[in-house]
């Protein structure tokens, strides 16, 4: 073995990845792992729309993390070779109105956006149900992130306009549409909190998926390194202290882009090979990713809010909102909404207190450190 320190460290023009796009998020795996009984089921539901008839609608649920998105990205590859079906996924984080939806629906028919004014709705929807009438396709929507649309309380339309899309089209060969609603969110009760009318027609097949355990946690680690890393980057030590962080977590994207920052911790060290001080540095900043995801899909009202909250977290609620009125001149009850919804999302939690003198009072914190929040604020 040669003693020159030279001997393991990276040139300026050399790199520890072999493909670093397999570390983004929206990577999809060429093998899907751990998810075989839901894969399963999920096709059970499909099935139908490869006969031409209407597919069975599903409700995904599940921790975030856990393989939601990236098993209907598996099946609607899948179904990509089937020229009588359409796939359309919707990020209901960024498309959180029945328009939204309705407009991304429209490109996926298409193959080109609509006007991005001047389309009433009524126009919008007709010219998607004709065109699947027209074209004797299926479609399948993937409402992905669907709480989002619950938390602008837009779900309820969304749905009722898809499912009955067929009453809509009185002529024959009418549109074929299913419906799979993702959901990160396990303290909402998708179906419950849908109007009744909606619920009527909105029977759907339940597919949960769980936390990965660690072992699981640590296979699917090890087959995304070994895919973008280069050979001899990573030891079992530091892919073990990785799958430990991750499963603490409970969100696999934790772990995946963890795997990258400590590659990149590496590279900065000029060194081909991934040290446990490389993964402990990195995580410092990948066990935000959730956060960063969170706030990455606010309003600028919505974030006026997190802001306040990073000076005034753990105060009164009538506190909070006195700043939080003074900076954006908004009313409580939109100051209310968004409470509401920054607490579905995890960003804050709130409890009620004796306060001496004024009974209980409800206090809003929020949940990460204000500063890791601050400087995610100013980054995303």
């Amino acid at each position: 073995m040669s003693g020159d320190p030279e001997e393991g460290m990276l040139a300026w023009d050399e790199t520890v990845f072999r493909d670093e796009h397999v570390f983004e998020i929206d990577y999809v795996p060429e093998t899907f792992r751990h998810r075989e009984s839901q894969l399963e089921s999920l096709k059970y539901a499909l099935r139908p729309a490869v006969r031409g008839s209407r597919p069975l609608n599903s409700v995904v649920r599940g921790p975030p993390g856990t393989g939601k998105t990236t098993a209907v990205q598996t099946l609607f590859g899948e179904l990509g070779g089937q020229t009588d079906v359409r796939t359309v996924r919707v990020n209901c984080q960024v498309d959180s109105t029945r328009y939204a939806v309705f407009s991304r629906i429209f490109e996926g028919v298409f193959d080109y956006e609509p006007p991005s004014s001047g389309v009433s709705f009524k126009k919008l929807f007709g010219q998607v149900t004709d065109r699947l009438a027209e074209e004797e396709v299926v479609l399948v929507v993937a409402l992905d992130d669907v709480n989002y649309l619950f938390y602008e309380n837009e779900a309820s339309e969304t749905l009722y306009s898809l499912l009955r899309a067929h009453e809509a089209d009185q002529r024959e060969g009418d549109p074929k549409i299913g419906v799979i609603c993702v959901s990160s969110d396990l303290s909402l009760g998708v179906i419950d909190e849908l109007d009744s009318r909606v619920q009527s027609v909105f029977r759907p097949e339940e597919v949960y998926f769980p936390t990965y355990d660690v072992d699981s946690v640590a296979d699917i680690l090890r087959a995304r390194a070994d895919r973008g890393f280069h050979d001899g980057v990573l030891d079992t030590p530091e892919l073990d202290r990785v799958a430990e962080l991750t499963a603490e977590s409970g969100d696999l994207r934790v772990g995946i882009d963890l795997l990258r920052r400590a590659g990149l911790n590496a590279e900065m060290r000029a060194s081909r090979t991934v040290s446990v001080d490389d993964v402990e540095t990195a995580y410092e900043k990948s066990k935000f990713v959730h956060l960063s995801r969170s706030l990455r899909g606010l309003s600028d009202s919505e974030r006026a809010l997190v802001a306040v909250l990073v000076d005034h977290s753990g105060d009164q609620a009538g506190t909070v909102y006195e700043a939080f009125h003074d900076q954006t001149d908004l009313g409580y009850t939109r100051y209310s909404e968004i409470i509401k919804k920054l607490e579905q999302l995890g960003v804050i939690e709130t409890e009620y207190a004796d306060v001496e003198g004024r009974g209980r009072s409800r206090e809003i914190e929020l949940a990460y450190d204000p500063e890791a929040v601050a400087e995610r604020l100013e980054r995303e």
